[in-house]
């Protein structure tokens, strides 16, 4: 994969130090555990042992897995992109048309998501949907549970 994943530098540096946490503090703790269990013996029938074995495993996949997404980062100047359409760092105020509710969208880059207060992924199905789209113009955008309708009511960008 050699997909830019666009991130603000503050998302940047959130995953930097979550990586930082991974390898000095969390995976020397596993790998502590796994030294004691070694310890204890006979290593096909330790159940302290394989389970610490399967921490660090998973461990090792974020870790790979965030290492990838810095190495891939693409740091977005949100001040260069044009203020009239949904771009990257926009909040977009949207009128859901088939339910009649409106919702307010963030689109952020990784690091930045926060599903519970309306901050999604860039790369997700609807923030897809909605870019380039400018106020008044109306977006169907097809996600797993069928397709989704809106109109755009505001462009909003908090520095």
């Amino acid at each position: 994969m050699s997909d830019r994943v666009p991130m603000t530098r503050t998302g940047f540096d959130k995953l930097k130090a979550d990586l930082n946490v991974m390898e000095n503090e969390q995976m020397p703790v596993i790998e502590k555990r796994i030294a004691a269990a070694r310890a204890e013996g006979d290593l096909s029938e330790n159940a302290e042992y394989h389970g610490a074995r399967e921490s660090q495993g998973m461990l090792q996949a974020k870790i790979n897995m965030l290492r990838d997404k810095l190495a891939r980062a693409d740091i977005v100047d949100t001040s260069k992109l044009p203020k009239d359409q949904v771009v990257f760092g926009v909040t977009v105020k949207v009128k859901d048309l088939d339910f009649g509710g409106d919702e307010e969208f963030t689109l952020v880059g990784a690091g930045d998501e926060d599903y519970d207060v309306g901050k999604i992924l860039i790369t997700s199905p609807l923030a897809q949907g909605l870019l380039g789209k400018k106020v008044g113009e109306k977006a169907e955008i097809e996600v797993p549970a069928g397709i989704n309708r809106f109109e755009i009511l505001e462009l909003r960008f908090d520095e």
